[in-house]
């Protein structure tokens, strides 16, 4: 397989969507999380919502998402790549839910800066530079 880095972000998600797939299979909702650095999908998975009991049972499994549903919610994610705008690091989570049979799906895009990255491309002093300087 290429390396990772040369693969497009959009093709690294349809990845991860397939690699999900199955477990998705089993759960009506929860979150579907990636962590990108440089353009690069590195941990991702599903958080899964609670599962509740009571009196020492867990409640009957609720069905999964359907084909069709898994297939809606890798395309809504995809497209979510549309309004990532110039960042390289962050995190993209997928909150989804079935309701009366239609899945739902919110994105929540997170860019990550460094400072430390930042100040050398602008090549500033330092507030340590500033006080070393002042002695």
């Amino acid at each position: 397989m290429d390396d990772l880095g040369q693969l497009s972000l959009i093709r690294q998600l349809d990845i991860v969507f397939k690699e999900l797939d199955n477990e998705l299979g089993g759960l009506s909702s929860g979150i579907v999380f990636v962590q990108i650095r440089n353009n690069v999908i590195g941990k991702f998975g599903i958080r899964h919502n609670p599962i509740a009991g009571k009196g020492g049972t867990f409640a009957a499994v609720e069905p999964g998402l359907s084909a069709k549903h898994r297939d809606d919610f890798r395309r809504m994610a995809l497209e979510t790549l549309n309004h990532k705008r110039s960042w390289t690091h962050g995190e993209i989570a997928f909150d989804f839910a079935v309701r009366q049979g239609t899945i739902l799906v919110d994105a929540t895009l997170e860019s990550n800066y460094n400072m430390a990255n930042l100040m050398i491309r602008y090549n500033k002093p330092t507030y340590r530079d500033r006080a070393a300087n002042s002695e």
